[in-house]
């Protein structure tokens, strides 16, 4: 199957720990990956704005630090169905690092920040293996 790169992805994703996230468009001398995980952190309801300013200045690093990848955030450049959330996905190299990160004392003092700010739903998804 050819790939046709998207304008703005890199035809490969960087590599997170010894790990890769899944290739786009990746070639056969490209590595495959493996055991990537995708955090999908959707707002449902935002109270207080400024708290989840404050929140996503302190979330961030976290993620970062735990080893996750921002691949997407904000609100959505268009909506097909469905309401106008806000998300964040963020890839991590497998379930127990993202685990890790939302247990993380780091990202523990962000979630004081929020408290009752806002309300989210947050998901971690198994990449699609395609190497197959």
């Amino acid at each position: 199957m050819t790939r046709t790169p998207c304008r703005g992805i890199p035809s490969t994703m960087r590599a997170l720990g010894s790990k890769r996230v899944l290739s786009i468009g990746a070639g056969p001398d490209e590595e495959a990956a493996y055991m990537t995980v995708y955090w999908v952190n959707t707002f449902t309801a935002i109270h207080d704005p400024q708290r989840v300013s404050a929140y996503a200045k302190v979330a961030g690093p976290a993620m970062e630090a735990a080893g996750g990848v921002f691949l997407a955030k904000g609100d959505p450049v268009a909506v097909l169905e469905g309401a106008d959330l806000r998300s964040t996905i963020i890839a991590f190299p497998d379930r127990e690092a993202a685990v890790a990160a939302y247990e993380s004392p780091a990202y523990q003092r962000a979630l004081e920040v929020l408290g009752d700010a806002a309300e989210r739903q947050i998901r971690v998804l198994a990449a699609i293996d395609d190497s197959a």
